[in-house]
């Protein structure tokens, strides 16, 4: 794997610029979406893909596996958004 090491300035507004070796060297344009890492000092960014159909539907099935293992019934869906919402 290539890497490129640069500098970079947060702004007042909390805004980073991606120097453009960077951008230009993985393809990074307008509206690319990143999830975002923080742990002690170090900031990560991921590109974040849409999966393809085929990763989707894999990703399904995986899940689907998941729950049966874990003997999850639909009617625990509604508990869990309300857990995990209360975690924000």
């Amino acid at each position: 794997m290539s890497q490129s090491i640069a500098t970079t300035k947060m702004s007042s507004r909390g805004q980073v610029v991606i120097p453009e070796a960077i951008r230009d060297r993985l393809k990074l344009g307008p509206g690319v979406q990143f999830a975002v890492f923080g742990q002690d000092d170090v900031v990560m960014f991921k590109v974040v893909h849409e999966p393809s159909a085929t990763e989707f539907a894999r990703l399904k099935r995986e899940l689907q596996r998941q729950a049966r293992k874990d003997s999850l019934k639909r009617s625990d869906i509604p508990k869990a958004i309300t857990k995990a919402r209360r975690r924000r």
